[in-house]
This record gives C-alpha cells, sequence and structure tokens, in this order.
C-alpha cells in the first residue's frame, strides 16, 4: 500500500474511532470513509485493532522521535524544555483524535500492542525526565516523571478545553507547563 494511502486511513480510523469509540466503528465505515470497501481494509490491515494499534504505535514512534530531535538539536536544558513543551503542544492542538483514541481506547489494545505502545511512551517520558532532571536537580527520578505525566495530562486535555484563539491557546499552554514543571 502507498504510503499515502496507509496513513489516509489511518487517519480515517482515528477520527471515526475519536468521534464514535473503537466499538462504534465498523471496517465498513472506515473504508467507507476512504473511498474502498470495507472488505479491502483487511488487504492493507489484519484487523480492526491493527490499525488502532498502528494508529496508536505511529503516534508514540512521532512523540519520542521529535522529542529526541528537539531536545537533542537545543543548546542547553532551559531551550530543551522550551522544545519539548513547544512539540507536545503542536501535536496537541493538532492531532486532537490522536490524543482522545489514545485516552479512551487503551483498553482495546491487544497485550502486544500495549506493551509496544507504553514501551515508546515510556521512552518518551524519559527524554523529558532527563530534561527535567537537569533543571531541577532537586527531583529524584520518580517525581520528575511524575512532574512530567502530570503536565502531560495538562497538555492532552486540550481536546476537551474551552476554545481560544490556536497562538492564545499555545501561548497559555507552554506557560502553564513550563510552571507546572519548574514549580
Amino acid at each position: 500500500m502507498s504510503a499515502p494511502r496507509h496513513q489516509q486511513i489511518l487517519d480515517t480510523a482515528a477520527t471515526l474511532f475519536a468521534e464514535r469509540g473503537f466499538h462504534g466503528v465498523s471496517v465498513h465505515d472506515i473504508g467507507s470513509a476512504c473511498g474502498i470497501s470495507g472488505p479491502a481494509l483487511y488487504k492493507h490491515f489484519a484487523s480492526k485493532n491493527d490499525l488502532l494499534t498502528q494508529s496508536l504505535t505511529a503516534i508514540s514512534e512521532r512523540l519520542l522521535a521529535e522529542g529526541l530531535t528537539r531536545s537533542d538539536s537545543a543548546p542547553d536544558a532551559d531551550a530543551a524544555l522550551d522544545a519539548l513543551i513547544g512539540w507536545h503542544i503542536d501535536f496537541a492542538l493538532g492531532n486532537p483524535a490522536l490524543i482522545i483514541i489514545q485516552e479512551r481506547e487503551w483498553a482495546n489494545l491487544d497485550a502486544a500492542g500495549r506493551k509496544e505502545v507504553r514501551s515508546l511512551q515510556l521512552a518518551y517520558i524519559d527524554v523529558w525526565v532527563d530534561t527535567l532532571r537537569t533543571l531541577r536537580t532537586d527531583l529524584d527520578p520518580a517525581e520528575a516523571r511524575a512532574a512530567v505525566q502530570a503536565t502531560f495530562g495538562l497538555l492532552n486535555s486540550t481536546p476537551h478545553s474551552a476554545r481560544i484563539s490556536e497562538s492564545a491557546m499555545r501561548t497559555r499552554l507552554a506557560r502553564m507547563a513550563r510552571s507546572a514543571l519548574l514549580a
């Protein structure tokens, strides 16, 4: 399958899962929204669960890869923290459906899918924890992890937040995240 078609199917499935829930969407719904038959999806994905797993794996890989890139290219830990915050805000504001399915559909992943996604998520968290502990040497790893995960909760709440302009939301989230992490 071509990369654009593969991504189209993943994006469409994520949007539908976010709107109607995993069990409220059939392969026929996904296929129809993509302009193909539902059974044609089985040429590209093993199952509807495979679609969910690949969606959540792909977003976790993307978060980790970009987080590492931004952190590694920053001149110092302070700039790295700002880069990580900016990246996560970009992601959260630009991908509300993916945030929603990560939150709501976790239980629908099979054990292997949960293990793979969780491993990627923990690696992403570790990038943040390492950066934060450079700035906050008083935090032990568990405290830093708690601060990072609480900040993710703040940033990932954007699909449910009252909407203000995107630039105002971006500024507000960045200030709040930085304050929460460094408090």
